[in-house]
């Protein structure tokens, strides 16, 4: 179909007018669809919703990829839909470790890509440093709020990350070190997220 053909079947079908070039710059990647125009589009196309994203990476784009409503999810994880809607516009997820899990279970979400969705980078990267560099149990908590993983598995992946940033700043600030004292430990901390999903297997 032609740009001018999708349009053209956006407005007799869906009501909406939108103009060949708007279709040109969504299918370019210079523009994204909104709610209701990529609905409207996947009917269009005969598809899903899930078959125009490339790779769902936000809560918005994992919604749409299940056909699910705002107030329908909203509904299923248990929370209000003003509440579940400003989450995800802000792109921070700040429900409960219930909710959470629910969250994952409705929208199908493994933890890499929960915390990626949820907006959870960073938290989970400074969360690493923090139980690495200090004392990992008092992270395990937070840990567990933000990832619907077992307990166990997490303290094991938390006191994990701790030996061994411990033990690279041992090695690295014994006599005889190179002038390079610390760099290991920096580095290792750099990466913490990988060696993280590493230890739970993910």
């Amino acid at each position: 179909m032609a740009p001018g053909h999708v349009a053209y079947g956006l407005r007799a079908q869906y009501g909406l007018f939108v103009d060949p070039d708007t279709v040109v710059a969504w299918e370019r990647g210079r523009a994204a669809p909104g709610e209701q125009e990529l609905t409207a589009l996947a009917g269009v196309l005969w598809c899903s919703p899930a078959d125009l994203i490339a790779t769902a990476t936000s809560l918005r784009e994992h919604r749409l990829a299940r056909g699910l409503a705002v107030e329908e999810l909203a509904r299923l994880v248990g929370v209000a839909a003003h509440a579940y809607q400003r989450m995800e516009d802000e792109g921070r997820w700040r429900g409960t470790e219930r909710q959470t899990a629910a969250l994952a279970e409705v929208l199908g979400l493994g933890p890499r890509a929960l915390i990626t969705a949820t907006g959870g980078d960073e938290r989970l990267a400074e969360l690493l440093r923090d139980a690495a560099t200090t004392r990992w149990q008092a992270y395990v908590k937070p840990a567990v709020k933000m990832l619907p993983l077992p307990k166990r598995s997490l303290e094991s992946a938390l006191q994990r990350l701790h030996a061994e940033y411990h033990a690279r700043m041992a090695a690295t600030s014994s006599w005889g070190a190179s002038g390079a004292t610390g760099d290991e430990g920096r580095a290792y901390l750099d990466g913490i997220t990988g060696h993280f999903w590493a230890a739970v297997g993910q």
